[in-house]
């Protein structure tokens, strides 16, 4: 993405959190509309098309995973962050194929926010850490989305399988007899490959992109 700043729309039915949202937001994006509910939420990004709209999941009018599919439907180049309260896998999943690219929970710190906007203005998937292991379990099931063209080599996609089976890096290293640097040197590649912010994040992309 280019350096200008990623524009983001706001859609919180609350209004204190929508606020404190928009404040944390643009300390590092341009907060460009906010809306209040699902149906001036949708008019709002359709209007605005910004690069990031971060999206609560209990709304009122049209819930937030009907909105995001609607959003990810009409326009494709506006990413979407789910922000909710809620961390249940059914909750999860539904907002992933409804085609969201972030999940943040309102409980984790204020950075969390702030790393699944940039990730996914980048085009990266991003996911609380604390959900992740919901997300992995998810999409080591078939996929809900069809395969993509890979970027990652062959050895990547090895290298990834296991991070999905939840392999530490000695154990990579060991399954697939190569030294514990090399293990490294691919992780490094894999996550500049899918801007990825750590591993788990990059097996959660190339799971749901189909890579592996």
């Amino acid at each position: 993405m280019s350096d200008h700043r990623a524009r983001i729309v706001v859609v919180e039915d609350h209004a204190l959190t929508r606020e404190g949202m928009k404040t944390l937001l643009a300390s590092a994006f341009e907060v460009v509309g906010e809306a209040s509910d699902g149906p001036s939420g949708y008019e709002t990004i359709a209007a605005l098309l910004p690069d990031v709209a971060v999206i609560d999941l209990g709304l009122p009018g049209e819930d937030g995973i009907a909105l995001t599919h609607r959003v990810r439907r009409d326009f494709p180049e506006t990413h979407v962050v789910i922000m909710t309260m809620i961390d249940v896998q059914e909750e999860v999943v539904a907002a992933l194929a409804a085609g969201a690219d972030a999940y943040s929970l309102k409980s984790s710190p204020p950075q969390t926010l702030i790393d699944a906007v940039r990730i996914a203005s980048e085009g990266g998937a991003y996911f609380d850490p604390r959900i992740a292991h919901v997300v992995l379990g998810r999409f080591s099931q078939p996929a809900i989305v069809p395969r993509g063209e890979s970027p990652l080599t062959p050895r990547e996609v090895d290298v990834l399988r296991l991070i999905a089976d939840g392999k530490a890096n000695t154990e990579i290293a060991s399954d697939l007899s190569i030294g514990l640097g090399t293990v490294k040197g691919h992780i490094r590649d894999i996550l500049e490959k899918l801007s990825a912010a750590d591993r788990t994040q990059a097996a959660v992309v190339a799971l749901r992109k189909g890579f592996i």
